[in-house]
């Protein structure tokens, strides 16, 4: 379902929207109300071909469903939309081709729903960052960071801030490029994508993180 509405406003630093160039695998992170979501919506505009946004999120309350219907219409027209809580890896093989670009929204909401689920982070994480290569067009992640703040005082939540960060991680080493959203305004930490002919710098090309 798709809502008509004028194109948002340009955020600081987004492409205009003329045809961008979108590598395969972009990553972007953010804390909540960042702007990250508004950033990767505008990053993806600007595709030339078909753009899909994938949801991650279950509209279990009011409040989740005022959230998806507002993201809904700021995307606006030219949008298909696919919702899928725990089987990201299948659901991106179904729409990920043909040179779609598609939007994951968001990596945490898909982390948190495992948990509830009770399967294993570690091993989907695994099979999502194995499965990159083989995607048939770019996709951009979208992904919340949680370590900034205080240590939470129950062990279930150490325990998803813990496996968010990992999965952060790991998927920044698999990105192409990776951005960090703070008050509207990305900084990119990572571009492994050549312009004009330049090679990566050494920083760019450093191995993978631990994940510890």
């Amino acid at each position: 379902m798709t809502v008509p509405r004028p194109s948002p406003s340009p955020v600081p630093g987004a492409p205009d929207s003329a045809p961008v160039s979108l590598p395969p695998v972009t990553l972007i992170l953010g804390g909540a109300r960042s702007g990250k979501s508004r950033f990767a919506e505008q990053l993806v505009a600007g595709h030339p071909g078909r753009r899909v946004y994938l949801a991650t999120a279950e509209a279990r309350d009011t409040e989740m469903a005022e959230r998806i219907r507002h993201h809904r219409e700021r995307r606006g027209e030219g949008w298909d939309t696919v919702e899928e809580p725990l089987d990201l890896v299948g659901a991106l093989s179904r729409v990920a081709r043909d040179g779609a670009a598609v939007l994951v929204d968001c990596l945490t909401l898909w982390l948190s729903n495992l948990m509830g689920a009770n399967r294993d982070p570690a091993a989907e994480m695994s099979r999502l960052v194995t499965d990159l290569p083989r995607l048939g067009g770019p996709v951009v992640f979208v992904s919340n960071e949680v370590g900034l703040g205080i240590v939470p005082d129950n062990p279930l939540a150490r325990a998803f801030r813990d496996e968010a960060g990992r999965l952060n991680q790991a998927m920044a080493a698999a990105a192409d490029r990776v951005y960090f959203v703070a008050a509207g305004l990305p900084l990119t930490l990572k571009d492994l994508t050549p312009r004009d002919g330049a090679a990566p710098t050494a920083t760019q090309a450093r191995g993978a993180p631990s994940h510890r």
